[in-house]
């Protein structure tokens, strides 16, 4: 006997009112942009079609689909165990920030190349680029110190004609730097985004994805197992999220002139103190806390800028409406 069929709203409110993947999955029309799905999609106890989440190989295939159904990107794939990032999240990232810069333009977003992101950390899937570039056609930079990670990335570059000459990635040769070696003092981002590592150690990023597993398959989960992947370095580093993002608003100070807004990811609400308490440090002039949610996850992105409301209008006037004149 099947448990009672779930009630699913017709959206998921918690996501952006742009982002594309509202609705409920139409596993028809996935599979006709990606058939390697099809033998990964199954009736669930509630009687829904849908995949196993814990399954690798099944998150890979539903990225593929996505990519290619919404964001007309023919090739897409990562070297094992690499983080295979959820597309709905990552979307609502670049949507959030698309807002951010049109507050302050007459509530127009600023679209085309001319507007400039930088993605510190870009990683193997290259995602943040390829939705910034099919929503808004922005030009992105990414930073990035796993070499195997710049091949994975630049190959889905070469392979996809709707991505090539809008994304470069340079290579961070100093893995405690996040802007020296990449920010160039005589170049202009209107915009930096990042995906901090989450945790502080091997360990406790092992306990992480146990726990998420358990989470998705219901039952208790006690051999490792990633289901989204991700690398040492995509997922952990000493201090964890808390020391990299207070060490990146430390040396964004050092830029402050270089970028119109910095922001980063925060998983952590109990960090948010320390992370306000280094912004104060660096003299940020303005802050802005935005909440994002998945599901029954929540997070949310800090954004910073150095530049006062009057340098911010001299900024879109000189790069933003002469550009688009």
């Amino acid at each position: 006997m099947l448990p009672e069929k779930k009630v699913h709203p017709k959206q998921k409110p918690r996501l952006h009112p742009r982002n594309k993947h509202r609705e409920r999955y139409d596993f028809k029309e996935l599979i006709a942009a990606n058939p390697e799905l099809a033998p990964f999609v199954k009736k669930n106890i509630y009687d829904d079609e849908s995949i196993d989440f814990a399954d690798p190989r099944a998150v890979i295939m539903l990225n593929k689909a996505l990519l290619k159904q919404y964001y007309d990107i023919d090739y897409w794939s990562i070297p094992k165990f690499y983080l295979c990032p959820p597309i709905p999240g990552r979307a609502d990232y670049i949507h959030y920030m698309a807002d951010l810069l049109g507050n302050n333009n007459f509530s127009k977003i600023p679209k085309g190349d001319k507007i400039r992101c930088l993605d510190i950390g870009i990683g193997a899937n290259c995602v943040y680029p390829i939705i910034g570039i099919k929503e808004y056609g922005w030009s992105f930079t990414g930073s990035e110190i796993d070499t195997v990670a710049i091949e994975s990335a630049n190959k889905i570059i070469e392979m996809n004609a709707v991505l090539q000459g809008k994304i470069e990635i340079r290579l961070q040769k100093q893995p405690n730097d996040i802007f020296f070696g990449i920010l160039y003092k005589d170049e202009f981002f209107d915009l930096s985004i990042c995906n901090p590592p989450f945790y502080a150690s091997y360990a406790e990023a092992t306990a992480g994805t146990m726990r998420k597993l358990s989470n998705l398959n219901e039952e208790e989960i006690t051999k490792p197992k990633r289901n989204f992947g991700g690398q040492n370095s995509e997922l952990w580093c000493k201090g964890g999220e808390e020391k990299f993002v207070r060490d990146m608003i430390r040396q964004s100070k050092l830029f402050s002139t270089n970028c119109l807004w910095y922001s980063t990811l925060i998983g952590k609400q109990t960090h948010l103190r320390s992370i306000y308490e280094a912004l104060k440090l660096a003299e940020a002039v303005e802050v802005k806390t935005i909440p994002m949610g998945q599901g029954n996850k929540s997070s949310r992105i800090v954004a910073w800028t150095f530049q006062t409301k009057e340098q911010q209008r001299a900024w879109m006037g000189e790069r933003w409406r002469k550009e688009s004149d």
